[in-house]
């Protein structure tokens, strides 16, 4: 399979994150803040350093990653100043993807609510009204958008989000009709809050061609106390998953990248010793395996 990282998991030093992974041989460079800046928000000139940089060290773009409409509310509305200021965002995010030749630009959802739909009461008592409804014409002038700009859309399932599981990625991508244009952004460890199960469910729910990209770390959970806990990979809630779910990508011959997210660190406040703890087990997992049928 196709490997990376998050960039700046490893550092914000776009130049020692390359150097850091060739020493382990991944390829693909996701970039989510490079200098102190996000994607979106680099000069003309810097975008061409950093596009220079990576070409120049055989290192293709797999996405970039701006928390596009993150923070926002169910009180938003399309055309409203701060959709205007995501959207502004996006288009300068989409420019920098022709630069660099990314394939993906990652969008986000507004804060989540908790219950969405219901019955046998709780449709009258517990269910936010409305609030699933608000958000696809928030996210249809982004599909448009891209659409027109021949660039997909990757949609995160994150933990503070409305998507914040693959069933709900799914359902929003179905009621924009948009399966050309936009994909789900698929990270199990953030599906967990909600208690998604990553293998068979959340697996299952995304085939057929709605899985565009993977982001992958471990964690643990305690939702009634509110808490989560970043693990070294495999030794999370994730761990005895990770190989199931990549032996369905190798079956099913998927073509997208799986992106290392190095949010773990070992006590010392170092995520990219974090890294250097999680990585062994990732390429494990994930990277090329010997044909063994013959």
């Amino acid at each position: 399979m196709k490997l990376g990282v998050i960039c700046d998991g490893i550092s914000r030093d776009l130049r020692h994150a390359v150097d850091v992974m060739d020493e382990f041989g991944l390829e693909y460079a996701e970039l989510q803040f490079v200098g102190d800046k996000e994607v979106g928000d680099h000069t003309a000139g810097e975008i061409r350093d950093i596009d220079r940089l990576l070409r120049d060290r055989g290192k293709p773009v797999s996405c970039l990653s701006r928390h596009i409409f993150a923070g926002m509310t169910t009180e938003n509305r399309p055309g409203d100043a701060l959709h205007t200021q995501h959207m502004d965002a996006l288009k300068r995010v989409i420019d920098m993807a022709h630069v660099t030749g990314s394939p993906l630009v990652r969008i986000m959802t507004q804060k989540k609510e908790q219950i969405l739909w219901g019955s046998g009461g709780a449709e009258v008592w517990n269910v936010a009204k409305g609030a699933w409804d608000t958000m696809p014409p928030l996210i249809a002038p982004a599909v448009e958008l891209a659409r027109r700009e021949g660039i997909r859309l990757v949609v995160e399932t994150g933990n503070g989000t409305m998507v914040n599981s693959n069933h709900t990625a799914k359902r929003l991508i179905d009621e924009l009709d948009a399966l050309d244009t936009l994909q789900v952004l698929w990270d199990p460890a953030n599906n967990c809050w909600c208690h998604e199960l990553a293998w068979p469910d959340g697996y299952d729910t995304l085939r057929g061609g709605y899985l565009g990209h993977l982001h992958i770390k471990d964690v643990f959970v305690d939702t009634p106390r509110a808490t989560l806990e970043v693990r070294r990979l495999g030794e999370g809630q994730l761990g005895p998953m990770l190989e199931p779910i990549a032996a369905a990508l190798r079956a099913e011959a998927w073509d997208g990248v799986v992106s290392l997210e190095s949010v773990w660190h070992p006590g010392n406040g170092s995520f990219e010793d974090g890294f250097r703890q999680c990585v062994g087990r990732f390429c494990d997992v994930f990277g090329d395996r010997p044909d063994t049928t013959h």
